[in-house]
């Protein structure tokens, strides 16, 4: 498999060879802001697989609701949110979906912070949802 994507405005470019750990919707209130919208859908990738081309810049995040940091890399020049990714969450990075060059193959398989979820978005029925993160 072969990952690909970037900004908006190209000036960032990044790469994976890995499979997927894991593709997760979460649907908590921080990762709506990062995402400017109802949910963040992330595809989870080993940090080591993870290719970048560019100058990316980096918040250090800890709205979370532990408190841990999540270091969101974006696009200075265009704002696109790229991924991120912490030493909390294990040795990897959650790429945004939206900024992939074809997302034709990504099917979300968990639904995480299902509690804070707006209740007018739908889950497709089958999906694993979990109330807050799994495990």
């Amino acid at each position: 498999m072969k990952i690909e994507g970037g900004c908006l405005c190209g000036a960032v470019r990044y790469r994976s060879d890995a499979e997927p750990v894991l593709q997760a919707v979460c649907h908590c209130e921080t990762c709506r802001k990062i995402s400017g919208s109802t949910y963040s859908f992330n595809v989870a990738v080993p940090e080591d697989s993870l290719t970048v081309e560019g100058e990316v810049a980096t918040y250090e995040d800890h709205s979370g609701s532990s408190g841990n940091p999540m270091f969101r890399r974006f696009c200075p020049k265009c704002g696109s949110s790229l991924y991120g990714g912490g030493p909390h969450y294990g040795p990897l990075y959650f790429i945004k979906a939206g900024t992939l060059d074809d997302a034709s193959w990504v099917k979300p398989d968990l639904h995480i912070w299902a509690e804070e979820k707006l209740e007018w978005t739908p889950i497709p029925e089958g999906a694993t949802v979990v109330d807050r993160n799994p495990g």
